[in-house]
């Protein structure tokens, strides 16, 4: 299997760290340019890094010595990549400019970024839910007036620790959602030394967030109609999001209300058989098993649970009734794999694997 040469956009960030380790031997894909601002640009990976690598591996040998190269470069860089993955720290509105550019360039873009997600033809995508919106794509290319270009997004990172919880429960016909959420300080792309106020704090606070979280699973649960996904009606979903002293993972409180209301066994049955694409596949980031749930007391806990799977697995627990909604439970997932990176990644081996990026 012949490997796809992919470009970072926004390769010094966090999560353009976490794809670069990602994507180091990767069986589909072969990092062959590192994309930043014109700060970064004509210095050395390492160099433009200046000592900021925050991840627990090291930088990989062949990443430190590559030129990276200006993301606005788009000529440039067409002749380097085969499709890039965007993790860019900009503005919404200079981010959305810039997928399209490259989209319009007929460079694939698989983003981490939010700036394109409200689009009804850009799909947004957790792959074992819903990849059968995928298929907007080809509307998507009539629109950009591509061959070959298209833009697919990953969703918010704090979703993923209750959506697939969910999504095996829709067939009860949930009605009322509240969630709240603990978010690790890795999602804001921080460090506890970079950010030592987050030290025995809480934060009740991120901004866009909980509007994002409330709006962006009706998207993954919605359908496509004529080229475009049409948002689910139901459920309502309220959330809280809030940050906490946490260096990796996001934990969700959740309650929900049905229409039908299933019994614990149904609920745990439904979560136990839960699988996608991915795991269809054996795709190379598939988790084993999408959803764990924990019979103790006290997990999921971040620190503990978190890695399952190479933190693509996402994990749950203390599944109980509810004296105002029918049953509560927790839920965790690692935020800059699953969450974020990890997940951009699977999009792109599903995408791989269906077609979507041949000449």
């Amino acid at each position: 299997m012949e490997k796809l040469k992919v470009g970072i956009v926004g390769a010094t960030g966090m999560v353009g760290q976490r794809f670069l380790t990602l994507l180091d031997d990767h069986p589909y894909f072969e990092v062959t340019a590192l994309i930043a601002s014109p700060s970064s640009a004509g210095k050395t990976y390492e160099q433009a890094l200046g000592g900021r690598w925050k991840m627990t591996t090291p930088i990989p040998e062949k990443a430190k010595n590559m030129v990276v190269i200006d993301s606005s470069k788009i000529d440039e860089i067409k002749g380097l990549v085969d499709m890039v993955f965007c993790a860019v720290n900009m503005p919404k509105a200079d981010t959305k400019a810039l997928e399209i550019a490259y989209a319009q360039a007929e460079i694939p873009v698989v983003s981490n970024n939010s700036a394109n997600r409200g689009e009804p033809d850009v799909p947004m995508v957790i792959p074992e839910i819903n990849d059968s919106h995928l298929e907007v794509i080809e509307a998507q290319k009539k629109r950009l007036g591509t061959k070959r270009g298209f833009i697919a997004v990953k969703p918010n990172c704090s979703i993923q620790s209750y959506v697939p919880a969910l999504t095996p429960l829709l067939k009860y016909k949930p009605t009322q959602v509240l969630a709240t959420t603990y978010q690790a300080i890795s999602g804001a792309g921080k460090t506890f030394n970079e950010w030592p106020e987050m030290i025995d704090n809480v934060i009740p606070f991120i901004g866009g967030e909980e509007e994002k979280s409330e709006q962006e699973p009706l998207k993954i649960w919605g359908t496509v109609e004529n080229g475009q996904v049409i948002k689910a009606t139901a459920p309502l979903i309220t959330t809280q999001c809030i940050r906490v002293p946490v260096t990796d993972g996001h934990t969700a409180a959740v309650f929900v209300k049905f229409e039908n209301n299933p019994t614990k066994e149904e609920i745990l049955e439904a979560w136990n058989n839960f699988e996608g694409k991915p795991q269809q596949l054996g795709l190379p980031s598939a988790p084993e098993k999408f959803v764990t749930y924990f019979e103790e007391d006290n997990r999921p806990q971040a620190k503990l649970d978190r890695d399952i799977y190479g933190g693509m697995g996402v994990t749950v627990g203390r599944l109980r009734p509810d004296t105002i909604f029918d049953w509560k439970f927790v839920g965790l997932s690692h935020n800059t794999l699953r969450g974020a990176a990890g997940g951009a990644v699977l999009i792109a081996e599903l995408l791989y694997r269906e077609g979507y990026f041949a000449y």
